[in-house]
């Protein structure tokens, strides 16, 4: 199964909500805080075509944000996603 990796920044309501929405339903996920890391932030952008966060990547793929990642718990394709090599 392919790694789950989530971008978060404090006090974002969606950063929470996609975190315990991905806990609610059992995935095991890692958390990487990029507050104050332009760094990181540019490399985000450069990876996914977004600036906003939460950003959320299976692997090296990129899901999008809270609004993505609840779209594709509920048609079936975020298992799917996990499941590819």
């Amino acid at each position: 199964m392919r790694t789950i990796t989530v971008y978060t920044r404090q006090f974002c309501g969606f950063c929470t909500r996609a975190t315990r929405v991905l806990a609610e339903a059992g995935y095991v996920f890692e958390e990487i805080a990029a507050d104050g890391n332009p760094a990181l932030r540019a490399e985000l952008l450069q990876r996914s075509g977004q600036s906003t966060l939460p950003q959320i990547f299976v692997g090296d793929e990129s899901v999008g944000g809270f609004r993505e990642l609840t779209l594709m718990l509920s048609n079936g394709r975020f298992a799917q996603l996990l499941e590819r090599d």
